[in-house]
């Protein structure tokens, strides 16, 4: 029943932020749309991201040390804490560990903003709808299609009864950069990246925690010279 309601709720979403039903969505386009202050750094593997939520602000903040496929996936389950979830404020993401009911409906919203079905269906060749049998061609081109890594894709395939559990485990073995380079696309997905990213106005948002008195004058300082802003130039 639950996801049901997902379902809903993630159309709801779609056609808010005006994203076509089978359409790859634009991650960093709707972080500025949403006014999402996001920041990519290196951390642990253990870490994927996390995100805040206040009354007029919200913000994410993702590993940069994961591959840029896992970094969208950690976006869109960080916009179902801020945007689905009721009475949210503060969420980490940490893959690997017994995850809560709510952690499972994030992951479920993220699959299906990130890997619409009728975006999937509307890309596989028709032999391969019909005999339900995903080639690793296809795999690797909806997983660049949509922007997501191999494992997600090959998770989506099978919730959606597009390949079995022993394909899934087949398609699984095969080594991902190997495969993908081998088919002609580029490594860029597969790797980390966006390392000190900022997406959002960071300066403008820095000053206003100074201002309110969140943050000492010297945290501000540290904070805009971390994205190469030089304070003695303002204004």
């Amino acid at each position: 029943m639950i996801k049901d309601v997902i379902k809903f709720k993630e159309t709801a979403f779609r056609d808010k932020v005006r994203v076509g039903p089978g359409d790859p969505v634009n991650l960093k386009r709707l972080l500025l749309d949403l006014n999402v202050l996001t920041m990519y750094a290196p951390m642990s593997e253990t870490f994927s991201g996390m995100c805040i939520k206040r009354k007029n602000s919200s913000f994410i903040l993702i590993n940069s040390n994961h591959s840029r496929g896992r970094q969208h996936f950690t976006i869109a389950h960080e916009f179902f804490h801020l945007f689905i979830q009721d009475n949210f404020e503060l969420h980490v993401c940490n893959p690997g560990v017994n995850k809560e009911p709510q952690e499972k409906e994030a992951d479920f919203f993220a699959s299906l903003l990130l890997m619409p079905e009728i975006g999937i269906l509307r890309m596989l060749p028709e032999a391969e709808l019909e005999n339900k049998t995903v080639s690793l061609a296809s795999v690797i081109k909806l997983e660049q299609y949509f922007g997501v890594s191999r494992t997600a894709m090959l998770i989506r395939l099978k919730d959606i009864c597009l390949i079995t559990k022993s394909q899934f485990d087949a398609l699984k073995m095969i080594p991902v950069l190997k495969s993908a380079l081998e088919h002609g696309y580029d490594l860029a997905l597969y790797k980390p990246g966006n390392e000190n990213l900022v997406i959002g106005d960071y300066g403008m948002k820095a000053r206003q925690l100074f201002e309110e008195s969140k943050i000492s004058e010297g945290h501000y300082l540290e904070l805009l010279s971390k994205i190469g802003i030089d304070p003695t130039l303002e204004e």
